[in-house]
Parts: structure tokens; sequence; C-alpha cells
């Protein structure tokens, strides 16, 4: 079975293309393999510096997060994000267990952004 059942695809490309030795395939592929690994590797070692650095939040190091932002929950900045309208509850979960739960008011939230 194909990946994304694109069979159009792999018709196109065998037409249109020529048939690989297969050695030639094998280097190939090693050798996208050990670069994949090594890019991999960069960006392990970048989100780590970035880390270490206290960039983690680079959107708040950068000034791209208001202090009206940084005091919202997760939740609220998403809920603001999509444009919910109307009041509901926030039910924050641990596990099988109900932490806690908050009463929202999307009014209260987006008068804060404008």
């Amino acid at each position: 079975m194909a990946l994304f059942e694109m069979k159009w695809l792999r018709r196109w490309m065998r037409r249109n293309t020529n048939p690989i030795p297969e050695h030639r395939a094998e280097l190939w592929k090693r050798r996208l393999s050990i670069g994949y690994a090594v890019l991999a590797w960069q960006a392990f070692g970048l989100v780590c510096y970035m880390v270490y650095t206290g960039r983690n939040d680079w959107a708040k190091y950068y000034g791209y997060k208001t202090e009206e932002d940084l005091a919202l929950s997760p939740a609220q900045q998403f809920a603001r994000h999509l444009r919910v309208e109307g009041t509901g509850k926030i039910i924050r979960i641990s596990g099988f267990h109900k932490v806690e739960e908050v009463p929202f008011d999307a009014s209260e939230v987006n008068q804060v952004k404008e």
C-alpha cells in the first residue's frame, strides 16, 4: 500500500525518469541519511543552546509578547488566538485527575488585547 495512495505520482515518475542502478541508489541513500543525522544533531544543539542562554521563549526574548500576553495562561492565549466568543470553563487535567477549573470570559481576555 502506498504511503499516500498517490499512484499517479509513481506512474509519472516512472514514465519521466530513468531507472537508477541499485548500488548508486544505496550510495545516495547512505549519504542522505548521514546528512540528515548531521542536520538533526545541529538542530538539537541549537535548541539546547537557546534554552541554556535563556532564549527558549523567543517571542518573549525578542519583544513580540507583551506583558498582557505573558499574564494570560496558555489556554487563554489560545482562546484569544482562536477568537472564542462567550463564556465557559478552562479545565486543567494532570493524568486522569482534574487539577483546576477556572471560569473563562472571552470579553475580559479580548479587552486585554485591545
